[in-house]
């Protein structure tokens, strides 16, 4: 069975910081590529940052230059530092593979809510 664990979110002010941290099993983190995916309400789940086993990174562009994602492969934990968050970051954020089509359908987690209000 898939682990991911995501931890990390809460409530900011526009223009806060918030780190979020997943803890993945081992073969998961060493095998495959990886990503954080944010879901709002009434939206469709969305890609919002990939890194790979080399640390090669990609970001939507509603986060470039605002987001940063890394791993740790002896923690087998990846982050996510979320600067200047703005109230359309407001979601729920979900770790997983990359892409998403080769995820599990069980292997979602529970997710970390982050809500950026004033």
């Amino acid at each position: 069975q898939v682990q991911l664990v995501e931890s990390g979110g809460g409530s900011v002010q526009p223009g806060g910081s918030l780190r979020l941290s997943c803890v993945a099993s081992r073969r998961i983190f060493s095998t495959y590529a990886m990503a954080w995916y944010r879901q709002a309400p009434g939206n469709q789940r969305e890609l919002v940052a990939t890194i790979n086993s080399g640390g090669s990174t990609n970001y939507a562009d509603s986060v470039k230059g605002r987001f940063t994602i890394s791993r740790d492969h002896a923690k087998n934990t990846m982050y996510l530092q979320m600067n200047s968050l703005k109230p359309e970051d407001t979601a729920v954020y979900y770790c997983n593979v990359f892409p998403a089509t080769i995820a599990t359908r069980d292997s979602w987690g529970q997710g970390t809510q982050v809500t950026v209000s004033s």
